[in-house]
């Protein structure tokens, strides 16, 4: 059974490097992937008011097709450099189609 793609169209260049969830016995992360791909970026900024500032946040959402790692089980950490700007990976998600594949790569990064 063929599963529709989608992430159609990406255009958006970015850097991915991933690295291990845990680190090594020299107290390093291992890098897992650093490849660079095209993208469907999507981001977002609010502000955050407190009693004693204000506090911008901005958030963003990138979108790769297909299984950018397939080594790796989980994706937590690592950073993207978007828009010559670089953006550490607070959350990974690897969608899934019915059979079990990866239908695409979603990276939320702060």
């Amino acid at each position: 059974m063929k599963h529709p793609k989608l992430v159609r169209n990406p255009k958006t260049p970015v850097k991915v490097v991933i690295e291990s969830e845990s680190p090594n016995e020299y107290g390093e992360r291992v890098v897992l992937l650093d490849a660079s791909f095209l993208c469907n970026y999507q981001d977002a900024a609010s502000v955050r008011h407190t009693a004693d500032k204000q506090t911008p946040s901005i958030t963003g959402t990138v979108y790769i097709d297909g299984d950018i790692c397939p080594d790796a089980a989980v994706i937590s950490c690592g950073h993207v450099v978007i828009f010559g700007e670089r953006r550490e990976i607070a959350k990974g998600c690897k969608a899934r189609n019915l059979d079990g594949s990866v239908n695409y790569t979603r990276l939320d990064v702060i």
